[in-house]
């Protein structure tokens, strides 16, 4: 592909070993995505805004990676085999274990937005979903890896934040809290890492909910091992609080929410040096 299919924005003074990731901000879309739907439609599964709700990150002594290709041409956040074959023509050469995600339309390749109907009009050629395996959700996973395995090397211990938005309301109507933060049921992340998220969060006057109906998926399941000293935590923010979730436009409260964000941020590179230096003092 002709354009990059993730950022890196480094920290002016590296000295944290936390990494922050928006793997669903991406929107660049592809002339190769040849999608059926209405690119407005196909936008509103975007985590739109959230790599700017975080961009204070570097300031504050962490990187900030970023992913450009949007979920719906390939999801970083699935499984290497999650994949529907019958969107391909042709023989599919790796292994496949297709899961709930699939089954919704939503799994490595997106088939289908529910009722909006389905995204492709088309079969995918075998070439084109492995172009999308190897450049762009190979190379997204190798940095997570390759970052934190620094951190752990240097430090001991890394940090790593997942961040993403939800929309206001379930499938069934019901309004979701202002966050939900996931550690696929407590096996991602100590305890008392999740534990001083929500009282962070909780202090602003947030509503947090855990592991439901967000618990984490492929990128907490692959780079976290808390037995190792490596711990991931994902933060779901409910759209509501900084866009109108039809035009995508931010509002008045975004500008609250990221000074919040800041001040979160800051508090999660105080505790990752606080850990690293009670490590070193044992």
């Amino acid at each position: 592909m002709s354009v990059s299919t993730f950022r890196i924005t480094e920290p002016l003074e590296p000295h944290a070993p936390v990494l922050f990731s928006s793997p669903h901000s991406g929107r660049t879309y592809p002339v190769s995505f040849a999608h059926a739907v209405d690119l407005q439609v196909l936008r509103q599964v975007e985590d739109t805004h959230v790599e700017a709700l975080f961009e204070h990150v570097p300031l504050q002594g962490a990187p900030l990676l970023a992913a450009l290709m949007p979920r719906t041409f390939i999801d970083v956040n699935r499984d290497v085999r999650d994949l529907d074959t019958s969107i391909i023509a042709g023989e599919w050469p790796l292994p496949v274990a297709p899961s709930e995600h699939t089954a919704q339309g939503a799994g490595l390749i997106w088939t289908s937005l529910g009722a909006e109907g389905d995204i492709y009009a088309r079969k995918l050629s075998v070439d084109e979903v492995l172009r999308r395996i190897y450049e762009c959700w190979r190379p997204y996973h190798q940095e997570l890896e390759a970052r934190l395995a620094g951190f752990r090397q240097r430090f001991g211990a890394a940090w790593l934040v997942d961040c993403h938005s939800m929309p206001s309301r379930n499938g069934a109507g019901d309004l979701l809290p202002d966050f939900v933060l996931g550690d696929r049921n407590g096996t991602t992340c100590d305890g008392d890492f999740t534990e001083f998220v929500t009282a962070v969060l909780a202090e602003f006057g947030y509503s947090v909910a855990h592991n439901d109906p967000y618990r984490g998926v492929e990128i907490l399941r692959r780079h976290s091992d808390p037995a190792k000293g490596c711990h991931a935590l994902q933060i779901e923010i409910n759209r509501r609080l900084y866009m109108d979730e039809r035009t995508r436009l931010r509002h008045a409260g975004f500008n609250r929410l990221k000074a919040h964000l800041e001040e979160l941020t800051d508090g999660i590179v105080a505790f990752a040096m606080d850990r690293i230096a009670n490590r070193a003092a044992e």
